[in-house]
């Protein structure tokens, strides 16, 4: 069974063993507790990620946003400012300061990450087309600030590796194609996993490095909560269709 915490472990487990250069990016964007957990399991594997939480509270955990940065994780704001903001860009950089200078109150942050908000008319990135995030000490925005010609992007959006194809914003359009011919596009985590295991995979000869999201809500042990997840990203997924239809029309 996929996206279950005993997958996650054998995930993480085959990247330290295949030498590849990789970086872990969390989107708490539900159930912090669940982050809590996927931290307290790299923390024992002696590995460092970094945490994104959204200001909402089905995300901001004050205890839990320190005791994730006391096991030695990166904490950044997971930003969706124009969209609270209903697109006014005055009002949503005050928005983000005001959530950042709050987040900072807990922990040091100088890392932000867009929020996908996929039934949103708007995208955060682009008040960053009329304000500088640097001169508020950030110095890292994952879509803004990765070579992705040297490193490849996956991420869990949709509960599958592939999920770009029906995501709104969570991909890098500019390079997908290019990494699908490369065949560099996983569906299951044991896709990912046999190409770590297997020294003449595209995966270990590309040299790329890899940035992975994952969104700590969907890992779940097998119960209630993963079914319940399991049904809630399938009627997702629909509507996603249907708005990337729409886009590209």
């Amino acid at each position: 069974m996929d996206f279950t915490i005993q997958k996650y472990v054998q995930l993480l487990t085959a990247l330290k063993r295949s030498g590849i250069h990789f970086q872990l990016r969390h989107d708490v964007d539900l159930k912090p507790q669940n982050s809590l957990r996927t931290a307290r399991i790299e923390h024992g594997l002696q590995l460092k990620a970094t945490y994104y939480f959204r200001m909402v509270p089905e995300s901001f955990d004050e205890h839990i946003i320190k005791e994730i940065a006391g096991m030695g994780h990166t904490i950044g704001y997971h930003y969706e400012s124009l969209t609270t903001c209903g697109g006014n860009m005055e009002a949503a950089y005050r928005d983000f300061c005001d959530n950042l200078a709050k987040l900072r109150l807990l922990v040091p942050v100088d890392t932000i990450c867009m929020h996908g908000s996929p039934r949103s008319p708007y995208d955060s990135k682009d008040l960053w087309k009329h304000y500088d995030y640097h001169a508020l000490g950030i110095v890292y925005e994952p879509y803004l600030d990765t070579d992705f010609s040297r490193t490849l992007y996956i991420t869990d959006t949709g509960r599958r590796w592939d999920g770009y194809r029906v995501s709104v914003r969570d991909k890098v359009p500019n390079f997908q194609e290019q990494w699908e011919r490369q065949g560099l596009v996983f569906h299951s985590t044991d896709d990912i996993i046999a190409q770590l295991d297997n020294p003449r995979s595209p995966l270990l000869t590309s040299q790329y490095a890899m940035l992975i999201t994952t969104h700590p809500q969907r890992w779940e042990p097998f119960g209630f909560g993963y079914i319940q997840e399991y049904c809630t990203q399938t009627v997702k997924n629909c509507v996603k269709r249907v708005l990337v239809g729409r886009n590209r029309e």
